[in-house]
């Protein structure tokens, strides 16, 4: 009985040997079927970030400063100078003037009644002479003129230039982009400032003709 017992199972062990057999074949082929996944070299591509959201930067405000040369021309101690210089130079002359044109009225007068006594030879004389007193005063009220036209184009210009002077000082002084004669505004922009100036230059002005005194 174990006799038999023992060689069937030695059969069996034979029977089964081919199947291990087949079994190992078929392992390498089943290896070699799924090759392994290649590693990525490339890194990815990061998704891209959101936009930053940020506000258009505002746009500097320009500051202007504006002049009324009318009111600094009568209020600052040079612009009453100058008037008081001029008015008194031109009253002067017109004193003057005034004088020589009633003795040319006196002599025409004087004339008139001696032409009826005179000879035609001094009629001609005396109508000469008057004639060259005429010019002469003629010719004094041009040079009059002329030198009240010196005198006021000479105090403008200091005048002017007194105004530059103070309104650049000024204008430094408070960061201002320009210093302008005040005019009508037709437009503004929301990003310039105006301000009536007149003051602070007509104050600096002042201070500079006190020193000069």
């Amino acid at each position: 009985m174990p006799r038999i017992i023992t060689r069937i199972l030695f059969a069996l062990l034979i029977c089964a040997l081919p199947s291990l057999g087949s079994a190992a074949e078929q392992a390498p082929q089943a290896a070699e079927a799924k090759p392994a996944a290649p590693i990525p070299t490339e890194a990815p591509t990061p998704a891209p970030l959101p936009a930053a959201t940020t506000e258009a930067p505002k746009p500097q405000q320009l500051r202007i400063g504006y002049i009324d040369i009318v009111r600094i021309s009568t209020e600052s101690s040079l612009g009453k100078a100058s008037a008081a210089q001029a008015k008194q130079k031109q009253g002067k002359l017109q004193a003057q003037i005034t004088e020589k044109r009633k003795q040319l009225d006196r002599q025409k007068k004087a004339l008139e009644t001696q032409f009826a006594s005179l000879s035609p030879a001094q009629r001609d004389a005396k109508a000469k002479e008057f004639q060259k007193k005429v010019e002469s005063f003629q010719k004094f009220g041009m040079n009059a003129e002329k030198e009240m036209q010196t005198l006021q184009q000479g105090l403008g210009k200091s005048f002017n230039e007194a105004v530059q002077q103070a309104a650049t000082e000024y204008g430094t002084a408070n960061s201002l982009a320009l210093v302008i004669l005040k005019r009508e505004i037709l437009y503004q922009a929301g990003s310039v400032e105006t301000r009536d100036v007149s003051e602070g230059v007509i104050k600096l002005m002042n201070e500079k003709w006190v020193k000069k005194k």
